[in-house]
């Protein structure tokens, strides 16, 4: 009985045994959760998340999202994530039951990766060698022609900021009324304060040949601080047409910058890579790649990229430029893609992600963070559209911007937003209204367009407001423009000037009539008096405003007043081509000894002449085939043509009239072209050819653009005095090679301080004919010396056709990141009796990545 007893004991122990046991085993632990930056909130794709002290896990997906299982019997407490470039993490879990657990990664700047070597290849180099031979029937240019539908979202949001700049008035107010910064914090307590925020709906277009893209915006959504104007702007820079990088092409643009791609041609002079895993991606067997740079301050990527084994393409992509590259105030740029395959064959990237961050200028300011995301979907290819649907690179929707409620917009995402980020647009919406923030972002739009904005009227140039010149003293101006809050089709403005030397008013008066948006079309009129120098052509230097500024400063040797009445017609006809026809009169008047023969073929009985008017007509076609065009307001802004030239050309004929004294003709081209060199970083062509007929006194000659400032200029001959040489007929080159940091990254002392090296090279070929040099009035033979030295201080001299005027220069960029010196030799016509520099230091202020 005792036995019996004893036997049931041990099999009750058994069931009960057995009984847990089973429960155990029928349980599961599952856990899911997104992986996402501490510092951004943007979500980590490629994660490794595994119950701690097991193999057992996968990698997040594009949107950082993992949903692991396993027995409760599992002896793990804990979840790991890890991924290069972050701190790993553990996160507590329950087991036997289902839990969301989020985790925030903090990024590991000091860890730097170590790829280890071992005799024999490179297990990576066979794939590698493998997505080069099919590099072409991948990449999406194969394509002759493709559309999508896309959804994207911009936010840029101050990071980083420091307690001292917290304590700041501005920061303080924006507190109050937010309750505290923190509200606003991420999971690690960094502050993150909301500035711009946009998303669209738009069509994407794209044909090969000829290869153009089209962006057509059907909703959009813009809130930032900056005010309505300057945020459409940004929207428009930053959109969906503009951030598109492509992995597949060698070299990769960001700005003026290129970068390396990791599937590049030249992939073993850049890159070290690592085979690591395989695993399934949407139905694709994949290999995981793992690359990293061979010098940290190449312009090249860390990351991971996934690999499908059939057709070797990329499935997935995440790609980092961290601080140590040899780029300006980013801290980290870093582009995810996830890519479909479509019809034809070719990858698409259907997500991408893009964060760009700014690091701060000084210890009391904060950074930037950009972040971009985009969602593409209903591809079609293989169906371009004609060339001359793409007339225009970003075309928006009237009705585009009128339905602005969360409900219809939560319809048009791909993906609906969290809470944090829908209440984005109240935050900024606070931000913006109060009254400190507005005299904030007033100085800052003076600082950007150089003008102050109050109601409907900008008032400036802020730069002419004072100078000082040797024959005007001291010169004051002031001026106003109209702006978009006054009128959306005219542009109204007027500048006044006074010099307390030469006791002389000056003015200027014109309007502008905007008579098409769509295919930009423009009528303006201009009225002027003001003195000048000779030789300077401000039209050819707009876009140096700082060279306009100084050339207002310092000695006027050859000076002129004159009266100006000028009207111009200005039309876009298709894609890339502008039209532009103008009609001139112009009254000449020296304040130096100047003077000309009025009938040259009769020297010894002509007249001679100190000023003249002239009346003329041009007509200028100039020819951009990629540039892309935005508009900011009332003004039009062109980008950068990235891979073809711009061609300008010039027909100017004079008219001999009761308002104009001569008659002549003038034919002018003008090529500029900015040539991408990899890395030899990159060169910049410009090239001008003109060809004057009829005889012409000297002031309406050719008068190559000298400069007697110390700012350099790309389109000046820098060592030339203004005025300097007369020239009918001429050629000039002008060359600048940016090296980027080719050669100063690899000097230990100056690698730290990512100075760069840059060349440049300026020649001049040209020619005055016997019947303009006939115009010139030659020295009187009874001249002193003195005199004589006077003349020739103010003679405009001819050049030898088969002895080139050269300029070489070389210098360094990047100085403080704002600095730029150039070294200046001028090679020859140094016999002159002007006595010229043969050589100079000049210097200037860029803002360059």
């Amino acid at each position: 009985m005792i036995g019996s007893t004893r036997l049931q004991k041990v099999l009750f122990a058994l069931f009960l045994f057995f009984s847990l046991n089973g429960y155990l085993f029928a349980q599961e632990t599952i856990v899911t959760g997104k992986v996402t930056d501490a510092a951004t909130g943007d979500p980590i794709p490629f994660v490794n998340v595994v119950f701690k002290g097991t193999s057992n896990g996968m990698t997040t997906d594009f949107d950082g999202k993992f949903r692991i299982r396993a027995l409760a019997i599992t002896p793990a407490d804990s979840i790991a994530a890890s991924y290069i470039g972050y701190k790993p993490k553990s996160r507590k879990i329950k087991r036997g039951i289902q839990q969301v657990i989020n985790i925030q990664l903090e990024e590991d700047v000091t860890k730097l990766q170590e790829v280890v070597i071992k005799s024999g290849e490179n297990p990576a180099f066979p794939i590698l060698r493998k997505i080069q031979d099919n590099k072409d029937r991948n990449d999406k240019r194969k394509l002759s022609g493709y559309e999508h539908e896309t959804y994207s979202k911009t936010e840029i949001d101050a990071d980083n900021i420091s307690a001292k700049l917290r304590e700041k008035k501005v920061m303080r107010k924006i507190a109050q009324v937010l309750d505290s910064l923190d509200r606003i914090a991420g999971e690690d307590g960094k502050p993150i304060l909301p500035l711009f925020v946009s998303e669209s709906v738009s069509k994407i277009y794209y044909r090969d040949n000829p290869r153009l893209k089209k962006e057509f915006v059907e909703k959009s959504r813009v809130n930032g601080v900056m005010g309505d104007q300057y945020s459409d702007l940004i929207a428009q820079v930053l959109g969906p047409s503009i951030q598109d990088y492509n992995f597949y092409s060698s070299w990769m643009n960001f700005g003026q910058k290129a970068f390396v791609s990791p599937i590049a041609d030249v992939w073993r002079l850049y890159y070290d890579y690592e085979l690591l895993d395989s695993a399934m991606l949407d139905n694709h067997y994949c290999y995981r790649i793992d690359f990293f740079p061979k010098n940290p301050q190449t312009l090249a990527f860390t990351g991971t990229m996934w690999i499908t084994k059939e057709e070797y393409a990329i499935k997935q992509i995440d790609a980092t430029i961290g601080s140590s590259a040899d780029i300006n105030f980013i801290e980290k740029i870093k582009i995810q893609h996830e890519y479909q395959k479509v019809e034809g064959g070719a990858w698409l990237p259907s997500k991408s992600r893009v964060l760009i961050d700014v690091g701060e200028l000084s210890t009391n300011s904060a950074g930037l963070l950009a972040k971009f995301y985009v969602s593409n979907k209903n591809f079609v290819v293989n169906q371009p559209k004609p060339a001359s649907f793409f007339d225009t690179a970003i075309e928006k929707a009237e009705d585009a911007t009128l339905e602005q409620s969360d409900k219809v917009w939560d319809t048009l995402r791909h993906e609906p937003l969290t809470k944090a980020e829908l209440n984005v647009y109240h935050m900024i919406d606070t931000i913006k209204n109060l009254p400190i923030v507005r005299s904030y972002i007033d100085v800052i739009k003076l600082i950007i367009n150089g003008y102050y904005t109050k109601g409907k009227l900008d008032w400036g140039p802020y730069l002419a407001i004072v100078a000082v010149n040797s024959h005007e003293g001291v010169r004051f101006q002031a001026g106003f423009r109209t702006n978009f809050d006054f009128s959306r089709k005219w542009i109204l403005g007027a500048r006044v000037a006074y010099g307390l030397k030469d006791e002389t008013f000056k003015y200027q008066v014109f309007a502008t009539r905007i008579l098409d948006r769509k295919r930009w079309t423009t009528f303006s009129v201009r009225t002027r008096y003001d003195i000048n120098r000779l030789g300077l052509d401000e039209d050819l230097v707009t876009d140096f405003p700082l060279f306009v500024y100084a050339s207002r400063w310092g000695p006027y040797n050859k000076s002129y007043y004159y009266y100006e009445h000028r009207a111009i017609l200005e039309r876009e006809l298709f894609k890339g081509f502008i039209q532009r026809v103008a009609v001139r009169q112009y009254n000449f008047d020296p304040t130096y000894n100047f003077e000309y023969f009025v009938d040259p073929s009769n020297p010894t009985t002509s007249p001679v002449g100190r000023t003249f008017q002239t009346s003329e007509v041009f007509l200028e076609s100039r020819y951009a085939r990629d540039q892309i065009y935005i508009q900011n307001g009332n003004n039009r802004i062109g980008l950068e043509s990235k891979r073809w030239p711009v061609f300008t050309f010039r027909y100017t004929h004079g008219f001999k009239s009761t308002y104009g004294d001569f008659e002549y003709d003038k034919i002018r081209l003008n090529i500029n072209k900015r040539m991408k060199m990899g890395p030899l970083g990159n060169g910049y062509l410009n090239l001008t050819a003109e060809q004057i007929f009829g005889r012409l006194p000297s002031p309406l000659l050719n008068m190559p653009l000298g400069n007697q400032s110390i700012i350099y200029s790309p389109v000046n001959f820098n060592l030339m005095r203004f005025g300097e040489f007369a020239t009918d007929k001429y050629v000039s080159i002008q060359y600048r090679q940016n090296f980027e940091g080719l050669f100063l990254s690899s000097i230990p002392l100056i690698q730290k301080l990512k100075w760069r090296l840059l060349a440049t090279a300026n020649v001049l070929v040209g020619s005055l004919s016997t019947a303009n040099e006939r115009v010139i009035v030659p020295p009187s033979p009874t001249l002193t010396q003195n005199e004589l030295n006077e003349y020739n201080r103010f003679r405009s001299f001819s050049l030898d056709p088969e002895k080139p005027y050269i300029e070489l220069g070389y210098g360094v960029e990047n100085i403080f990141k704002f600095l730029r010196v150039d070294f200046i030799h001028r090679l020859n016509y140094l016999d002159l009796p002007n006595n010229p520099r043969n050589f100079g230091i000049l210097a200037t202020l860029q803002f360059k990545l």
